[in-house]
């Protein structure tokens, strides 16, 4: 699914409305069916259920006021708050509060005139809904805007914000004077840039889409080049099991991995891409560290390798750990295997050995400080998966700070200057390839900042490599699949108590959710 800009939003509608001749009421009616779905499915039904919402004098506005009326017809008690008089209303805003007025009567309808009134009636409300301000809003927020939206962000009530946040700028994320904390966003159309990025992330919530009837081939011709990735487009990327299949079907992925204090990284990997369907699975590792990574897989393979007096992977194994990628239909390299000189040495003389698909991550990428031009040897472009700090090491003069404050346009440029794939995990994890196209993932949460689940991504990723799976549709199918995985995990532990093992173990119910999303 493409993400836009909120001009690029604006152009589709413009099309639509003259164009395809689909009256913009139509398209508001459109959106208020869609937001009242999705705040009933988050939410639960309406019925009985105190629901305020807050509305401009603009479309986000009108958005709420038809919200309004199909929420008083599904029996919930409304209130509605506007925020302008009547007369400033815009034409279609005009004719929803109309609609508004005549089934549900004036009463139902309030001026935003004293804040203490406001803080009364949102304190006695279930659910509040932000039809304030939409993806036009360029300037900070101020005036009474800002002392509602402050009110609504103390209220501790659920807030579902229509389109985007009021007050969060739809391009940058970045939040202008103030904006809505929303628990649940629902986006019209197509899903707005701003929600993904920045301070977005924090104050969208869950985000769903509500589709609004934009004709595709409208959808098709904006030249957008970051798409989000979707439960449909994962699952299609998944390979088909055939009856007649065997081990060897779903390949052998091959793991270089570990050193001593740090076996249990590689464990994650091989259990991950054993859990994604790979047929079989292979760790290369330390010699000295082999019966303790022995002791943690039953499923998977081990090879000891020769090592340095420090118990990690020595230089003198280079023939060694050639042979053993040929052998494999796909490699990853780096999960605990240390900065040791000689092991930094290794890796680095293995970029020009890579003749098949393949992930670098953890100590892979540190042993690519300063030396980031080896990539464009690689024979196969590669999947790099680094973190915020990993990627700065990389990128000449940047900071972790600098890459967070540019996430995309850091992974974009990485991509393309060295021909590789990029997967650049954090809040909202982006997928970069050399050609520039962008993918963000929806799925996650922050229980999955603790140590080893970098490692678990490496290991789904391989595991659909050796599948066969391309580069980019491993790299993105494993990245949404891992955060489903992680979604499901805090479901059942809590963020605060999740585990990198909890992942592996939500996997598989990750892939039988597909009946569900």
């Amino acid at each position: 699914m493409k993400i836009v800009t909120g001009t690029e939003m604006q152009s589709l509608d413009r099309r639509t409305i003259v164009e395809a001749q689909i009256p913009s009421a139509v398209l508001m009616e459109r959106a208020g069916e869609g937001i009242v779905r999705h705040l009933e499915d988050y939410c639960g039904p309406a019925r009985g259920k105190t629901i305020t919402i807050l509305c401009g004098k603009g479309n986000n506005g009108g958005d709420g006021l038809v919200v309004a009326r199909l929420l008083h017809r599904r029996r919930a008690r409304i209130h509605v708050i506007l925020l302008t008089p009547i007369t400033d209303l815009g034409r279609d805003t005009a004719m929803m509060y109309r609609q508004l007025v005549r089934i549900a009567g004036r009463t139902a309808i309030v001026r935003f005139r004293s804040i203490d009134q406001t803080r009364t009636l949102l304190a006695s409300s279930d659910i509040l809904v932000d039809a304030l301000l939409g993806t036009g809003l360029s300037a900070a927020v101020t005036g009474a805007y800002r002392e509602a939206i402050e009110l609504i962000n103390n209220a501790g009530k659920p807030v579902i914000a229509i389109d985007i946040p009021s007050g969060l700028h739809a391009d940058t994320g970045a939040i202008l004077g103030q904006a809505i904390r929303a628990t649940l966003t629902v986006t019209c159309g197509l899903p707005k840039l701003g929600l993904y990025v920045n301070a977005g992330i924090d104050q969208a919530g869950a985000v769903r889409v509500a589709d609004i009837g934009i004709p595709s081939a409208y959808v098709d011709a904006i030249e957008t080049r970051t798409l989000l990735l979707t439960a449909d487009g994962a699952f299609e990327s998944l390979p088909e099991r055939m009856p007649s299949s065997h081990k060897g079907t779903f390949g052998h992925a091959g793991i270089i991995a570990g050193s001593v204090g740090k076996t249990g990284a590689a464990a994650l990997a091989a259990q991950a891409a054993l859990r994604v369907g790979a047929g079989l699975v292979t760790v290369a590792t330390p010699s000295s560290v082999n019966d303790v990574l022995e002791g943690k897989l039953l499923e998977a393979m081990t090879m000891p390798l020769p090592e340095t007096k420090a118990r990690t992977l020595a230089r003198s194994g280079l023939d060694r750990i050639l042979a053993f990628i040929q052998a494999r239909k796909a490699v990853a390299i780096g999960p605990g295997l240390s900065t040791h000189h000689e092991t930094v040495e290794l890796v680095q003389s293995l970029m020009q050995h890579l003749d098949r698909p393949s992930v670098l991550d953890a100590d892979a990428l540190n042993a690519l400080t300063g030396r980031a031009l080896l990539l464009t040897e690689c024979k196969t472009p590669p999947i790099l998966t680094p973190h915020p700090g990993e990627m700065a090491r990389l990128e000449v003069d940047a900071t972790t700070q600098s890459v967070n404050a540019d996430r995309i346009g850091t992974a974009k440029r990485f991509a393309q200057e060295r021909g590789v794939f990029v997967v650049l995990k954090g809040a909202r994890t982006v997928i970069a390839r050399p050609d520039g196209l962008i993918a963000i993932c929806p799925t996650g949460n922050p229980g999955m900042a603790t140590a080893g689940t970098g490692d678990v991504l490496t290991g789904m990723i391989v595991g659909l490599l050796a599948q066969g799976i391309p580069a980019w549709d491993a790299a993105c199918t494993a990245t949404y699949f891992h955060g489903l995985a992680g979604d499901l995990a805090a479901q059942q532990f809590g963020q605060q108590g999740m585990l990198a093992g909890d992942l592996i173990a939500q996997i598989p119910y990750a892939f039988q959710q597909r009946k569900t999303i």
